[in-house]
């Protein structure tokens, strides 16, 4: 034990000594960045003059022209624009309403790769179940000519597991279908109590029905009405697909000064969903990560790797973790250490390094240096670096996580409420200040993620 304690003092001692100058920069790019309006500015500019961004639509072709000129204007180097083709939904009229007994209009969304319905729409009996896994345990058959509503409430957490607890549930129009349903309903996965209900990706396996959310009120009622009796619904979806769109990642680059061809990935992503403006879905992502670089750019020296921003292009429906993958297949050694801004602009409460990074002397600094923002560094390595960053996570790049508190985050993402007046700029300052002084130590080091040695 005593052998474990001077161990740990002389790891002090020599993170001190080796990296005074570091800490106090990383320090002083903290204490900046809490003042700092690049975030907002550039958060403020996307959603007003953008606008939500659909992936095919012509507001995420303005935002292309928009990415890269804000790039350009905020110093970036080697700014590319990369593109694939993928898929693209659009969204149409919607409509639904009980006809029968008690008739009213009720609040939906069209889920992302719903089929439309006819014409003319589809009227139906519903049947109500209270969880998915009750529909998983339907034999096949079970409601034939009926419209499956699924009204199971999702749980508010800070780190955001309620939603993966409940998001399988919005998954489950091939499960419905398979069942002989021949529309599928879903409370919003939501934990919120409005009425705006929340869209997002459909498409489980199996047939294809139209699928859409309720309000989580509206999802209540059919729960209470269907008690008393037989419900009948009246829906109408009329989407579109679109083939082999064109898409985009975006990237722009701080050159590193000694190692410029070590590359820490960073970033957030442009698409969103359509019913608000995509502020905390993700334009706050784009933003954060975006100032924190654009900040350590404006040091007298840059770190000695390189820091690469994108602005991925399809989150929302996936494809741009592929496409990045595949467009960057050839340089993956060199890519040191990436990490994804995708849980919104509330607070960071806690910070999950790669294995190779805990235990070395630049780690121990961080805890003093992330203290002042209420922030903790786990002692548990980092599992996720987030949706687009996974094909690079896949194939050997280790993650970094900057957990933000999602405790309100459900609330609004995926629905008309995402828009700019929900971020608060005091907790955007508090990202970028995280963000950026940790990914400057981590870019100004020789770790190497993969090992945790000294390269």
């Amino acid at each position: 034990m005593k052998f474990a304690v001077s161990a740990s003092a002389a790891a002090l001692v020599f993170a001190s000594a080796l990296n005074a100058a570091d800490i106090s920069t990383a320090t002083q790019l903290r204490d900046k960045a809490l003042g700092d309006q690049t975030a907002w500015k550039v958060l403020e500019s996307l959603t007003t003059e953008i606008g939500g961004r659909p992936i095919g639509s012509p507001a995420y072709e303005r935002s292309k022209v928009w990415a890269e000129a804000k790039l350009k204007e905020l110093g970036f180097t080697n700014i590319r624009t990369e593109t694939f083709l993928q898929d693209t939904w659009q969204r149409g009229a919607e409509s639904a309403e009980i006809v029968g007994p008690y008739p009213q209009p009720l609040t939906i969304i069209g889920l992302g790769r719903s089929m439309p319905t006819p014409k003319k729409g589809i009227e139906a009996e519903v049947v109500v179940l209270k969880s998915y896994a009750a529909l998983l345990a339907a034999p096949e058959g079970t409601f034939k000519g009926k419209i499956v509503v699924v009204n199971e409430p999702m749980t508010r957490t800070q780190d955001g597991s309620g939603y993966g607890a409940a998001v399988p549930a919005r998954n489950g129009d091939g499960e419905a279908a398979k069942r002989g349903a021949v529309a599928y309903l879903v409370r919003s996965i939501s934990t919120s109590q409005s009425r705006a209900p929340h869209t997002g990706t459909s498409g489980g396996p199996g047939l294809r029905i139209p699928a859409a959310a309720l309000g989580v009120p509206d999802a209540d009622l059919l729960e209470n009405m269907a008690a008393r009796g037989p419900v009948r619904i009246r829906l109408n979806m009329q989407s579109t697909t679109k083939a082999k769109s064109t898409l985009f990642n975006i990237s722009g680059e701080i050159k590193g000064s000694e190692k410029p061809d070590e590359v820490i990935v960073i970033g957030g992503h442009l698409d969103s969903w359509d019913p608000g403006t995509g502020a905390i879905d993700d334009g706050a992502g784009i933003a954060i990560t975006t100032a924190a670089a654009h900040l350590i750019d404006q040091l007298p020296k840059h770190p000695k790797r390189s820091i690469r921003v994108v602005f991925w292009g399809s989150e929302e429906n996936g494809g741009s973790s592929e496409a990045y993958l595949a467009a960057h297949k050839d340089e993956l050694p060199k890519i040191v250490l990436a990490g994804e801004s995708d849980l919104g602009a509330d607070n960071v409460f806690k910070l999950d390094l790669p294995k190779g990074a805990l235990g070395t002397p630049e780690a121990s600094l961080l805890p003093g240096l992330l203290s002042p923002l209420r922030i903790i560094v786990s002692r548990q390595p980092s599992t996720h670096g987030g949706s687009d960053t996974e094909g690079l996570q896949e194939a050997g790049v280790p993650m970094i996580h900057f957990a933000n508190d999602a405790t309100r985050y459900f609330d609004i993402h995926h629905s008309a409420d995402d828009t700019l007046a929900v971020v608060h700029p005091d907790e955007l300052a508090q990202n970028v200040a995280a963000w950026a002084s940790v990914i400057y130590l981590m870019a100004d080091s020789d770790i190497d993620f993969r090992g945790g040695t000294k390269k």
